[in-house]
């Protein structure tokens, strides 16, 4: 069921909303959680479509915020809110509203939202393509629980990952960070499985191999770099993504190796060889792992802030050897960088 609001407000789509559900023969209100997406007129559709897939394992109600100040003095000087109320059919058993904001109205986005959101109820921001400088002070961050950016969206990923690591809060995350979830987890599984009735493993050094400008890369390799504190380098390769982690031991060396994106291959010294699916995800699967879990997540923010500076990489240092120059001044560099 669709519902199309011209020049509304926040009190009619909630009584569009309630109308809805009465009119779909669901009365109650089932969602779990707010998700607000914060994008534009040309990213809007794939950006709900992976929301709307998620929700099918979280339902919620997906607000669509679409800012179109207009060009002109005339167009910025009208403020105008439509909206669009879907029930039912591809949404599931959620809620999807889209909220298109015109004018000076587009400068105060929470007003409208905030009317919007479930009472009682988490909220959870996602910016799909530009976020802002500092998520947690924006004013529709302000309001979530959790913030959802994408680095490998942005011009220079590396600088945005070093900008996310000054302006860190509770609360915070990157989808850049999600991708690498299953190679956390093989990695990790790897390195376990001989620390039951045998000596645990020691790992002298390691070597993260991926495409050129990839975040999940340069995040897979500050993980291993402060969880095992040991030099790693980072290696190009033509991807996709992440192909290869090499980890150096005294046995030998632990491989997993990808290099066409959906099937590796896992060597471990002492064990046959064995393949492990690690396919890349879609938007939608990265959205709905993010969803399952609301609170800080310390492992992203230890990575993170390990320090972009102690990443060895072509024609860089190793983790565990000084940086060229000053770490101080590289940091500002970086900030700079993020700016322009």
């Amino acid at each position: 069921m669709n519902i199309d609001l011209t020049h509304t407000t926040s009190s009619q789509i909630n009584a569009a909303l309630v109308k809805a559900r009465r009119a779909a023969g669901f009365p109650a209100v089932g969602m779990v959680l707010t998700l607000v997406i914060v994008t534009d007129e040309g990213n809007h559709y794939d950006a709900l479509k992976a929301a709307s897939d998620a929700s099918r394992e979280h339902p919620s109600r997906i607000l669509v915020v679409i800012r179109r100040p207009g060009r002109s003095p005339r167009d910025r000087a009208q403020a105008r809110l439509d909206a669009e109320v879907r029930l039912g059919g591809e949404t599931g058993t959620g809620e999807t509203v889209l909220l298109r904001l015109h004018g000076e109205l587009a400068s105060h986005t929470s007003s409208v939202v905030l009317p919007l959101l479930l009472p009682d109820a988490p909220v959870v921001v996602w910016w799909p393509e530009d976020s802002p400088a500092v998520p947690s002070q924006d004013l529709l961050g302000n309001l979530a629980q959790r913030r959802i950016t994408d680095a490998a969206r942005t011009e220079d990923p590396t600088a945005t990952l070093a900008h996310r690591a000054g302006t860190y809060a509770p609360g915070d995350t990157d989808l850049a960070w999600t991708r690498i979830t299953p190679w956390r987890s093989v990695l990790a599984a790897a390195m376990d499985q001989r620390a039951v009735g045998q000596r645990r493993i020691t790992v002298t050094a390691a070597v993260v191999e991926g495409e050129e400008h990839n975040p999940s890369t340069e995040l897979l390799a500050l993980w291993l770099a402060d969880r095992l504190r040991v030099p790693v380098e980072r290696a190009l390769s033509d991807g996709p993504g992440i192909t290869a982690v090499r980890l150096a031991t005294p046995e030998g060396e632990i491989c997993l190796d990808r290099p066409d994106g959906r099937l590796a291959l896992l060597a471990v010294p002492g064990q046959p060889d064995r393949h492990v699916a690690l396919h890349r995800r879609s938007t939608a699967e990265l959205i709905a792992e993010e969803l399952r879990r609301l609170d800080p997540d310390e492992a992203y923010h230890h990575a993170l802030c390990h320090g972009l500076d102690s990443l060895g990489g072509p024609g860089r240092a190793p983790a565990s050897e000084p940086a060229a120059a000053p770490a101080p001044k590289r940091k500002a560099q970086n900030r700079k960088a993020a700016a322009r």
